[in-house]
């Protein structure tokens, strides 16, 4: 790779992070500083795929399951979205674009 080829790849890069910021309301090297800290967001929920024959509600969409607000680590709920044959990152990426503010 060139020097001209490495210096336009950065820009591009630069310009792709300009649009996620505008998007997404944050500059990417206040979230990167806070991240670096080991401050991070509240999680607002988390996909999960371990088994938990105990809970009845879950049968739906055994094993997968989503934690969710409030008691974020026993608070659980079917997930029939997520598969183990299919992707599942479309799925979240529709979801956290519902979580989004209106831009």
């Amino acid at each position: 790779m060139s020097a001209r080829e490495l210096l336009t790849d950065i820009h591009a890069l630069e310009e792709e992070l300009l649009s996620f910021e505008r998007k997404y309301g944050l500059r990417s090297d206040v979230f990167h500083a806070a991240y670096a800290q080991g401050e991070e967001p509240e999680k607002l929920c988390w996909y999960g795929c371990q088994p938990h024959p105990d809970d009845s509600t879950l049968r739906f969409s055994h094993p997968h399951h989503k934690h969710v607000q409030p008691d974020i680590k026993r608070h659980r709920l079917p997930a029939p979205q997520m598969s183990f044959v299919r992707p599942n990152l479309p799925e979240l990426i529709a979801e956290v674009e519902r979580l989004l503010p209106p831009a």
